[in-house]
């Protein structure tokens, strides 16, 4: 007979035997587990009035961290839902299961990395999802949850086996700002307080405004689903957790590696018989940092079962729990159609950030941000002219690091990163993000669609060289021109990976660059990637040859080449500007293009190029909410 401690250990170790006759006994002779109910909200930075925001309607969540543990710092790995959402599935970070970093991509899921239902469901929790799922990855929901659907419930469950329930909830999702008019509640725009990043314009005002009045309604869908939970008699039996996915979603938040874009809402709350599972008393603040990829190891804590060997999370409560946390991570690569390379360690107090793209700026045009009246209102600001320099920021060239003291900075406008008393605390966060990124075997570096991309490409070493391609990375990103000459060298690499980073730092150095430019010509036609030839037709571009650029940036984005190639040309297309008119007819020929990403791109260019750009002009097909922001 399989006894709960083999049990234990089968499921420590990786393994799952759930078509096993004595598995099915072992889970009905075990009474010892607590349910657990998930109630998710969307795009929800935590605008709560437990968590101190005056303007917040909130009771039901307040009356929950009353009675719970609230987590102050608690992050998302990814500022938007789907990357965020494959780590809270598997416990490890997205950026290392290529392509599941990029925001709407379909990484392979390995068969080594298991979702955290499948491992409750082999301890004998009957697992629903009602009924969001955006993993990212190739996972089938049908298989790994009981149900899921819009009318998954606990209810639905074997009589007495313990339940895992989550419930999403759209209500503060992104498009609920996007319809014509404001939401209706308590709070006015005038109420409001706008931060000193944004300008102070009425649709501004009112998208806050929405968004306080969309978060109170959800506060009162959470409420009633706890009622249910009081009407079955469950509460006593039950552990509660709240929790937003990621922050979001006004300007500057949602996407973005910054507080309003990482920082979630973290409430758990235990009833009398399964206190002892907190390692603190209910009604406490827990002010170390934690991270939603934390959420499967803690649950299968609470379970009494050690976190698989290959989960990146931690366990926070439960009989398993490990140390806290000193660092939480995020990332950022491609957002829809925008390519980009973020990535930052936050330990509570202080957020560092290093920039591998510093020739992208934070606010490049993206077609489902720019529905919302907020993005168009400060969009129109940036053209007027009106915006302060804290504000125009948004639409320049990033700096390679970032470091703030979201104590004394909480709006994270004052880089800290060439300031002397930081010199020692910024080699500790050098260090950490470092180590982060070479233990988790980042595999952002690979170009999308590159044979260095996927779980098992990234631990080959030989292929994947990560300790190698980012020291070229980080020399690539400061944009230093005295490293022209070894960047010049690096495209004779013979991996791909350095020639990209090698490429794409010539093209940071723009006009410097120009020592490279025999490399560059032959790269442009001759290398056998398309993501090194994109990035040298950019840095001849830059450097005049603007002929030859475009030739190559044509042929990219032509029908029939692979996505990531298209998209990758058309962000260089947009940085090089009005130097690409000669192709602006290939660009119309393609702005009605069965891929919807690649349509929008073409859509927004051809107007940018032909001087008929406003805010909001509509660049995409109409769609669904969930698919195209997150």
């Amino acid at each position: 007979m399989v006894t709960r401690r083999g049990l234990i250990k089968a499921v420590a170790a990786g393994g799952l035997a759930a078509n096993m006759p004595q598995l099915a006994k072992a889970r009905a002779a075990d009474s010892t587990l607590p349910n657990i109910l998930w109630l998710v909200s969307e795009d929800h930075s935590p605008f709560l009035g437990c968590y101190g925001d005056p303007l917040a309607r909130t009771p039901v969540i307040d009356a929950l961290a009353k009675r719970g543990v609230l987590y102050s710092r608690a992050h998302a790995n990814a500022p938007v839902c789907a990357p965020s959402r494959f780590g809270i599935l598997t416990g490890c970070y997205p950026e290392s299961v290529g392509p599941a970093q990029h925001m709407r991509a379909m990484a392979n899921l390995p068969t080594e990395l298991r979702t955290y239902p499948e491992y409750l469901r082999t301890l004998g929790y009957y697992c629903t999802n009602n009924d969001k799922t955006d993993y990212n990855c190739d996972v089938e929901p049908e298989r790994i949850w009981n149900e899921s659907s819009a009318k998954a419930h606990w209810r639905r469950r074997p009589e007495g086996a313990p339940f895992m329930a989550v419930f999403n909830y759209m209500t503060t999702h992104e498009s609920r700002l996007f319809g014509p008019k404001p939401v209706d509640g308590a709070v006015r725009p005038e109420q409001v307080s706008i931060p000193p990043y944004l300008p102070d314009t009425p649709e501004i005002r009112t998208d806050y405004a929405s968004y306080y009045n969309l978060i109170a309604r959800m506060d009162g869908e959470v409420g009633a689903r706890l009622g249910e939970l009081e009407a079955d008699g469950l509460t006593d039996d039950t552990i509660i957790f709240y929790y937003s996915d990621h922050g979001g979603v006004l300007p500057r938040s949602k996407r973005y590696c910054y507080e309003e874009g990482l920082r979630a809402a973290l409430i758990v709350a235990f009833p009398p018989r399964w206190q002892h599972l907190s390692p603190v008393p209910m009604g406490s603040r827990v002010d170390t940092p934690v991270s939603l990829l934390d959420l499967p190891p803690t649950l299968l804590s609470l379970a009494g079962v050690p976190k698989p060997r290959q989960m990146h999370g931690a366990a926070f409560l439960g009989s398993q729990r490990a140390a806290p946390r000193s660092f939480t991570f995020g990332m950022r690569n491609r957002m829809d159609e925008r390519y980009d390379f973020v990535r930052t360690a936050c330990d509570g107090r202080y957020r560092y950030i290093r920039n591998y793209m510093p020739h992208r700026p934070w606010g490049a045009y993206s077609s489902f941000e720019w529905i919302a009246k907020g993005y168009q209102s400060l969009d129109t600001a940036r053209i007027a002219g009106t915006l302060t320099p804290d504000q125009s920021r948004f639409f320049g060239r990033k700096p390679f690091e970032e470091f703030y003291d979201l104590e004394r900075d909480p709006h994270q406008l004052v880089n800290l990163i060439d300031e002397r008393p930081q010199t020692a605390r910024l080699a500790t966060f050098r260090k950490a993000l470092d180590r982060h990124m070479l233990a988790i075997r980042d595999n952002g570096f690979a170009p999308e669609g590159d044979a260095g991309e996927g779980y098992a490409a990234a631990r080959d070493k030989t292929l994947y060289p990560l300790a190698r391609i980012m020291r070229v990375a980080n020399v690539a990103a400061r944009g230093d021109s005295r490293n022209a000459k070894r960047l010049a060298a690096l495209l004779g690499n013979e991996n791909a990976i350095i020639r990209f980073w090698a490429a794409t730092g010539l093209v940071i150095l723009g006009e410097n660059a120009d020592i490279a430019k025999p490399g560059l010509l032959r790269a442009v036609t001759n290398d056998s990637a398309s993501a090194v030839r994109i990035a040298c037709a950019e840095a001849l571009c830059n450097l005049g040859d603007v002929e030859t650029g475009l030739a190559e940036l044509e042929r990219a984005i032509a029908t029939g080449q692979p996505l990531p190639r298209r998209l990758m040309a058309l962000n260089a297309i947009d940085a090089i500007g009005s130097k690409a008119q000669p192709i602006v007819p290939a660009i119309k020929a393609i702005v009605d293009d069965d891929e919807d990403y690649v349509l929008r791109s073409a859509r927004y260019l051809s107007a940018v190029l032909d001087g008929t750009y406003h805010p909001n002009l509509p660049t995409g097909r109409p769609r669904q909410a969930g698919p195209g922001g997150g």
